[in-house]
């Protein structure tokens, strides 16, 4: 028996949805309130380190519907970054045990300040492995028996929805660019029946890591003009519906 072609519901054409990542206080001062006005519900990637900057305002983000992922508690990237080796979380170090345990430190503390078990995960700098050489391995079958998705960095195209790994769903950067060039990946979604993942920090007028809040405010006008058919919502709402249609 055949397996049924993938479908939207409601007949929406594409799906989309607004992850941030780490926690940056931005995100709850500005983008929050940005995303709540249009009713959009988005994904936070936190670091835990960084919740009790503004643990009320996250508490009440929980409340109006947003989601909380994982993104470990140390942020591991390769030490080819400075910060990765200053901060002694350097991927060519960890084995996927010490990952394990990182990973799930988060989801630990994420439940003790805020209350909710996270359902997906961003992999720190979109990197995907641990250790070095002939030792190097993949993490990613961690988050795959932990996580409904896990989302990538620097992606270059939205999921396909019936073939995509949700373990590495794609993530496109969604930073330091103005809505007209925002626009063509949504659009590139909507032709394709794909999931457009955008990948963000923080939101405001600094050019380094942000998506402005007047180019969130166009990303998500466009997303609910019922004329373009797109889904606007979390990556474990979208990732739990491709989910169960598999």
């Amino acid at each position: 028996m055949s397996m049924p072609s993938f479908a939207w519901p409601d007949g929406k054409s594409c799906a989309v949805s607004l992850s941030f990542d780490d926690a940056r206080p931005s995100q709850v001062d500005v983008g929050v309130p940005v995303l709540d006005a249009h009713g959009v519900r988005a994904t936070f990637y936190l670091s835990p380190s960084l919740i009790a900057q503004r643990l009320e305002a996250w508490q009440r983000a929980v409340t109006a519907g947003h989601e909380m992922g994982n993104h470990t508690c140390s942020h591991p990237c390769s030490g080819n970054f400075a910060f990765a080796r200053a901060n002694g979380a350097v991927l060519e170090e960890y084995t996927l045990e010490r990952m394990e345990l990182d990973i799930d430190g988060a989801s630990e503390a994420i439940r003790s300040l805020l209350g909710v078990t996270p359902a997906t995960f961003a992999y720190p700098c979109g990197q995907k492995f641990v250790g070095r050489g002939m030792s190097a391995r993949s993490y990613v079958p961690i988050v795959a028996g932990r996580f409904v998705a896990g989302r990538g960095f620097r992606d270059e195209v939205p999921s396909d929805p019936s073939f995509c790994d949700l373990a590495q769903a794609n993530g496109v950067d969604g930073d330091d660019a103005p809505f007209d060039r925002l626009k063509p990946l949504i659009d590139m979604a909507i032709r394709s029946g794909g999931w457009l993942i955008f990948a963000c920090h923080d939101v405001g007028d600094d050019p380094r890591q942000a998506m402005r809040a007047a180019d969130l405010d166009q990303v998500c006008r466009y997303c609910q003009d019922l004329a373009n058919g797109v889904w606007i919502d979390t990556v474990a709402a979208i990732g739990s519906y491709i989910q169960r249609w598999r």
